[in-house]
């Protein structure tokens, strides 16, 4: 009885100090491995965190397959890394296209430079926010931080 109401008890400070989001996801992860090795079946992890996360529980089915992963030997509570196809528009050449050619006129559309160097638009979104650091400013692509010499100019 001391075991289960510990757990509980742990489940539920969780719950409490929580911030949500994936932090909360991850947290439940730690219960499930917590409860895998006090020894608790899968039905009674997936009780106590009815009780203990109320509305924000994850479901039945994923509680049971990430009970099942740590009791196969799992200690991660971490998502695997995924393979996937590589992102072919935002290698380095395609970057310093799109950057050239808002430099050599900072009005066009971004429809026009995606046409230009032949990528998807948002792929040309990405490489401007993320990769350029420059957001839309009074019809212009402007960097996010001017340096002093952009703002003399």
């Amino acid at each position: 009885m001391l075991h289960v109401s510990l757990c509980v008890y742990w489940i539920n400070r969780l719950r409490f100090s929580d911030t949500g989001g994936m932090a909360e996801v991850n947290e439940q992860r730690v219960c499930i491995k917590f409860c895998v090795r006090l020894g608790k079946t899968g039905s009674k992890t997936s009780e106590m965190f009815k009780q203990a996360f109320a509305d924000s529980c994850m479901s039945r089915s994923r509680t049971f397959e990430w009970f099942g992963r740590f009791d196969n030997g799992r200690t991660s509570t971490a998502n695997h890394n995924r393979s996937g196809r590589p992102s072919t528009a935002t290698n380095p050449s395609k970057v310093k296209q799109i950057r050239t050619a808002v430099n050599q006129d900072r009005r066009r559309t971004i429809h026009d430079l995606c046409a230009e160097v032949g990528i998807h638009y948002g792929s040309g979104q990405r490489i401007l926010t993320e990769q350029l650091n420059m957001h839309r400013n009074a019809a212009k692509f402007v960097p996010r931080v001017l340096t002093h010499d952009q703002k003399d100019s």
